[in-house]
């Protein structure tokens, strides 16, 4: 029997995308192939593959897990994440790979919610979905309080910035000598890097800075914050958008939070009305705080079953 190779398709519906870069990770949870698994994540490939299918996900403290045998993207931001159904499962992975304990949580009480995360151009069903997630937390005790995130509109230019400048520098021998050797897709991101200065790169590197300690003081203030993972629908496979663009519309959200040097959680808070595609929203904390996050994680999961739920059956041939 030949071996059949394509794009990973999204178990919820084949014409969709499973999210990126770690989708096949995603798939394979969410189609009950594997119990959990292993993605890696730079600017949210653990967390919108879960987002995507319907799972739960976590972009850790970076450096709590090893990279060791992960040939990087940019060793600034590359993380390796795990992914199962559930936030305890997700739990129990981390505790397997984490290089150090993790300390104690103290309490959680307070849960920031952005206005305005980065853009207001979010689709309305995700908005309602998350906002519906933030009220099933308040009834079960926490305080849901405004908050601006410091420096969020920014956030993605620079992580973009460092993170292709770092891509251009591990590839560019490659890209001048042999660019018909990547595919044309990721010959376009990597590409990208190519035309940053080391003025540019000065300035998002200060950018960065400034950004982690406002973060530092928001989490002085909350234990953690919620926002969605994405802000659009899932899209479809045959999109139109060049891989840039839908990249960098995708990851709105996430790239965001992998600026942050603390840990993001992504799990399922409903399912999109009109296209049935699962909805994801995303916990961060400070960073070493993930026993934080898996607390709030499972105290919603316990009241809810979004994570339960799992995609049709769908046959090829």
């Amino acid at each position: 029997m030949r071996a059949r190779i394509g794009p990973v398709r999204n178990p919820w519906d084949p014409t969709r995308v499973p999210g990126g870069s770690s989708g096949g990770s995603g798939v394979a949870v969410a189609a009950g192939l594997v119990d959990a698994s292993l993605g890696t994540d730079t600017g949210g490939s653990v967390r919108l593959p879960a987002s995507a299918c319907g799972i739960t996900g976590l972009r850790p403290t970076w450096g709590s897990i090893s990279n060791a045998g992960v040939f990087p993207v940019s060793d600034a931001f590359d993380t390796v994440g795990p992914m199962a159904r559930s936030v305890t499962e997700v739990a129990r992975l981390f505790d397997v790979l984490r290089v150090a304990p993790a300390p104690s949580p103290a309490p959680t009480r307070r849960i920031g919610l952005p206005s305005v995360f980065i853009t207001d151009d979010v689709d309305a069903a995700i908005s309602d979905a998350v906002r519906a997630a933030a009220r099933q937390l308040g009834e079960l005790g926490y305080e849901t309080i405004p908050v601006t995130v410091p420096g969020a509109a920014r956030a993605q230019d620079i992580v973009y910035t460092l993170l292709y400048s770092d891509l251009a520098a591990l590839h560019r021998n490659r890209v001048h000598s042999s660019p018909e050797l990547f595919h044309p897709d990721t010959l376009a991101r990597v590409s990208l890097g190519l035309s940053i200065s080391d003025s540019e790169r000065t300035a998002a590197i200060t950018g960065a800075a400034e950004f982690r300690r406002g973060l530092r003081a928001l989490f002085t203030t909350v234990d953690a914050v919620l926002t969605p993972t994405m802000p659009v629908d899932v899209p479809r496979i045959a999109g139109g958008d060049d891989v840039v663009a839908r990249s960098r519309r995708l990851g709105q959200f996430s790239y965001p939070w992998s600026l942050h040097d603390g840990p993001t959680l992504a799990l399922p808070v409903g399912f999109h009305p009109r296209s049935g595609m699962p909805i994801g929203a995303q916990l961060t904390a400070a960073a070493h705080h993930e026993l934080l996050l898996f607390e709030i994680g499972e105290d919603f999961q316990s009241t809810t079953d979004w994570h339960t739920r799992r995609p049709p059956l769908h046959i090829t041939r």
